[in-house]
């Protein structure tokens, strides 16, 4: 499967689209300004003990108290709160544990008032973030991910990904890691360490080591709560966690970041440092790799699928519920009507895996399919679900259809769903149904320009409008472009973005920034 990664970074952050087969799946939004992302790592500080829910709350300086279940404690959670206090009193010296006096596990039918008490400052790191009016989740299992391996400290573990199935490949793993493995931390070997030799393994166990390293570091003079640790950028943990031998370009409208990323996967895969392109080009690079459409296209509470089928996609506290509907269309297609529910089911099945991952919808989500009453059709539409969602990162279940052909699915949720905004406000009447007159949207373009050129002193000037408004500019022998030019005596350049308004449009200086009027 050909897979494509696009890059549009701009003023707002950083927007990520992969594409699989020219199809959108995944799409990933870092405005940069969130405090409690997936992973990170914080010191935080225990409010209070509730041995009826088995959990405790952490203050980690979100608006309400963090959670952390019994069952997120790190067994060696008493020698993790010892290593703290001994870090922040200065008698411990190195962030190594191989000579750090271990405490015993605790036990795993425990209570929590057994095992940490009000007060008592924690190290967690966020395993969910922050959800509608709830705080985020924590667990005290720390993990450092890399490209091959992944480090926990407290832990003695050694594990490798069950996706590498080869029993001769996961027993020469196993020995290298424990060859290799620092006394105290465990190691698991992700899928990419297949066929990795001692020495990149090594490397890798390493830069892991310096990232604990660098956390005992601020831990010493950390004033609680306080975050001790970022994950990687998301463009980076991307990288980190995708990037394989089906990779076949990575697109990026940001010469800074195109060259940052060729940097990474030069680090972690030299091999594929020449799939990274720089996207140069006036067209928007969302448009470009028709992104935009998709996303206007995938997003919403209907979803039309190509046979004229269609999703209904419910978002509810509790659950997600998507209804498969045939549409007016399969009225055409050819055979029977149990024919066409298999049909539209399947087709179904493969849009609905999509759009689980599109939007990152998790929780409970109950699909209620058209009826079928043969057992071998109901089985193929499960299977077309299971074979689908294998590209799924997030941990999910799937059951089998039921005899009304409901089905349900459960989905790991660590992040809010996403959700954009298909039905657009009109730009030019902001909802109230009444525009400026068309005709006078070239001279209002006109005069803006003049004043910004001929008043205000600016250069060479930009100016994004929809592709409809620039095909008017550009039509003809002599065109209106051309015209504007010779009477104002100023160039500028005219770029479309697909995203905006009929009648709307944007000037830029010669820096590329947005030029508020």
């Amino acid at each position: 499967m050909v897979k494509d990664l696009i890059i549009n970074s701009s003023q707002k952050g950083v927007e990520i689209a992969l594409l699989e087969e020219k199809s959108l799946v995944e799409l990933h939004k870092e405005s940069g300004s969130s405090r409690f992302t997936l992973r990170d790592i914080h010191i935080g500080q225990i409010k209070k003990a509730v041995a009826g829910l088995n959990a405790a709350f952490v203050d980690v300086g979100f608006e309400k108290d963090a959670f952390l279940h019994y069952t997120d404690l790190n067994p060696q959670i008493k020698s993790l709160m010892k290593f703290i206090e001994l870090l922040r009193n200065g008698n411990q010296k190195t962030h190594l544990l191989a000579d750090f006096p271990m405490e015993p596990d605790i036990d795993k039918d425990g209570n929590v008032t057994d095992a940490v008490a009000k007060r008592n400052l924690v190290l967690a790191q966020i395993m969910k973030e922050p959800i509608g009016n709830k705080g985020p989740r924590l667990s005290c299992n720390i993990s450092f991910p890399g490209r091959a391996t992944v480090l926990t400290p407290f832990s003695n573990m050694v594990s490798v990904s069950k996706k590498i199935r080869d029993k001769e490949e996961r027993a020469r793993l196993t020995e290298l890691i424990e060859s290799i493995r620092p006394i105290n931390f465990g190691i698991i070997a992700r899928t990419a360490a297949e066929g990795k030799d001692l020495d990149y393994l090594k490397q890798d166990i390493q830069d892991l080591l310096s990232e604990w390293k660098n956390i005992c570091a601020m831990l010493k003079s950390a004033k609680p709560p306080a975050k001790v640790f970022s994950e990687l950028n998301l463009t980076s943990t991307l990288m980190r966690d995708l990037l394989n031998d089906s990779f076949n370009k990575i697109v990026i409208n940001d010469k800074n970041l195109t060259g940052e990323i060729k940097s990474y996967i030069q680090k972690i895969a030299p091999e594929q440092k020449d799939i990274v392109e720089y996207h140069g080009s006036k067209v928007p690079i969302f448009d470009q790799y028709d992104v935009t459409k998709q996303i206007k296209s995938s997003f919403g509470q209907t979803v039309t699928m190509p046979s004229g089928a269609y999703l209904i996609i419910e978002h509810t506290e509790a659950m997600t519920v998507v209804d498969v509907n045939s549409g007016n269309k399969m009225g055409n297609t050819r055979g029977t009507s149990v024919n066409n529910a298999i049909t539209v089911n399947l087709e179904a099945a493969q849009e609905i895996s999509r759009q689980l991952r599109l939007r990152d919808i998790g929780g409970i989500v109950v699909i209620d399919f058209i009826d079928m009453k043969d057992q071998d059709h109901r089985h193929m539409v499960y299977k077309r679900v299971q074979d689908m969602m294998k590209e799924d990162r997030a941990r999910h279940t799937i059951l089998p259809l039921s005899k009304f052909c409901l089905m349900q699915i459960t989905r790991q949720r660590v992040k809010p769903v996403i959700e954009i905004a298909t039905a657009e406000v009109c730009p030019a009447c902001e909802g109230t149904g009444k525009i400026r007159p068309s005709l006078l949207l070239l001279d209002e373009i006109k005069s803006n320009l003049r004043y910004l050129s001929q008043e205000l002193g600016f250069g060479k000037l930009k100016i994004v409008v929809h592709p409809f408004v620039e095909a008017f500019f550009k039509k003809g022998w002599v065109t209106e472009h051309m015209k504007w030019s010779w009477e104002l005596k100023k160039r500028f350049t005219i770029t479309t973005d697909e995203s905006l308004g009929m009648t709307e449009y944007h000037f830029y200086d010669e820096h590329g920034e947005e030029i508020k009027l």
